[in-house]
């Protein structure tokens, strides 16, 4: 079970992503990045988050500690935002929290450079499960102390948004052709060799357990949410053994990726009144 703490303070809230996290200070002196079961994504994106992240974990990959935090929307009262309020107020009880970093900064495409063989491994964890939200343009990566950390995982496991489908996505090849890390060589197929051998069910299922009972309830087609779990064990285990079929390739270029960004940048140009053509996006 992941270990399981208390709000005492709301810091902040991030406006960074859509789920609109918070900061907050807690009972066992520490300070995490909260993401809330009333964010848009609701309770399956924190349901991926620790799914993908202590797979990674376990994989070798950092990833920020998580713990779960059960949340008093008291202890923001303070907060001026209304739509952050609302979120607030529809997240008491349990919730997620990631470990703070202190001093960390965004990885950008400038560096610092990433070893082939760590780039392989993060594109062959975001490959099998289908987490395409590691772009360029969101590469949901830190630098802490001159080290590559892992955050961000809620968009990932797309197949379990439609379970029905979920047999069709086990072969499925997700594009990873904008990946963060497609500049730095990626030896994917390295990676396949190391890693997917240990993608068993029973690492599967010890990973699986340690989502909370209550962020998998009542899901639709299914007894019980031992069975759920299940079928995210299943899904995952054979996604591992038929790797060869989605391995990833076919990366972009720092030029590609200059000449994409160029075309959007000009694309957004084009749809705004002239007198605002000429002031950066």
């Amino acid at each position: 079970m992941l270990n399981e703490v208390t709000a005492l303070r709301h810091v902040v809230s991030l406006r960074a992503g859509g789920s609109v996290p918070g900061v907050t200070e807690t009972d066992d002196l520490g300070t995490y990045v909260v993401k809330y079961t009333g964010a848009a994504q609701g309770r399956k994106a924190l349901v991926a988050e620790v799914v993908v992240g202590e797979l990674a974990r376990r994989l070798g990959l950092r990833v920020p500690d998580l713990v779960r935090v059960r949340f008093d929307p008291a202890v923001a009262a303070g907060e001026p935002d209304q739509e952050v309020q609302d979120i607030l107020r529809a997240s008491a009880g349990l919730n997620l929290g990631m470990d703070f970093l202190p001093g960390a900064r965004d990885f950008t495409r400038q560096g610092p450079a990433v070893d082939p063989l760590e780039a392989g491994r993060v594109v062959w964890l975001d490959a099998l499960t289908a987490n395409v939200d590691r772009t360029w343009r969101n590469p949901n990566l830190m630098v802490w102390h001159g080290r590559l950390w892992l955050i961000d995982h809620g968009a990932a496991l797309i197949f379990h948004h439609r379970w029905s489908d979920a047999g069709a996505a086990v072969t499925r090849r997700y594009g990873m052709a904008d990946h963060a890390l497609g500049v730095f060589g990626p030896d994917v197929a390295a990676a396949d060799r190391a890693l997917a051998p240990l993608v068993t069910e029973e690492l599967l299922r010890e990973v699986v357990d340690l989502v909370p009972e209550e962020w998998l309830a009542d899901e639709p087609g299914f007894d019980s949410v031992g069975q759920l779990r299940e079928a995210y064990v299943a899904h995952l285990a054979a996604r591992a053994a038929a790797s060869e079929l989605w391995l990833p390739d076919g990366f972009a270029t720092p030029e590609q990726l200059r000449a994409t960004e160029a075309e959007r940048t000009a694309a957004k140009q084009a749809g705004r009144p002239a007198w605002l053509q000429h002031i950066p996006s």
